[in-house]
């Protein structure tokens, strides 16, 4: 992909969000919160009763779209508000538009980034700065 100011980044969805998935994520980032683990912990929280996917894994959505939609290029900075948990049997989708396109070398692409709870809403928003190696030519 060319990168163009306006233009919309392949997204990138996951069908279903399952438990095996948050008991790895909790195994692989020492994280025992029994919100990611024990429906009951949820319950209790008043949080509903799915389990409550990890916030990295989350963010794991967006950072994997970006660099599919955008393999020559190098994340440099992500600045993200999470606004909504992702739940156990949830699809999610990961997407990003350009918004801008700063000549280099290097050259740099300022996205919009989210991941939207497909049904629900958005569970991240923000923007994502990447570097590319090359130089990118600034298209309206």
């Amino acid at each position: 992909m060319t990168p163009e100011v306006g233009s919309t980044l392949a997204p990138l969805r996951i069908a279903r969000i399952d438990a095996a998935s948050m008991k790895l994520w909790s195994k692989l980032l020492h994280d025992p919160n029994p919100i990611h683990l024990d429906r009951d912990a949820v319950r209790a929280m008043g949080l509903g009763d799915r389990l409550i996917n990890q916030g990295p894994a989350n963010l794991a959505c967006i950072i994997s779209m970006l660099l599919q939609a955008l393999p020559d290029a190098r994340l440099e900075s992500l600045d993200v508000r999470y606004v909504d948990n992702a739940f156990e049997g949830d699809s999610v989708e990961a997407s990003g538009t350009v918004r801008e396109i700063m000549p280099g070398p290097p050259s740099r692409i300022l996205c919009e980034v989210s991941l939207q709870a497909i049904g629900r809403g958005p569970v991240i928003q923000g923007s994502a700065t990447l570097m590319l190696a090359g130089t990118v030519t600034t298209q309206v």
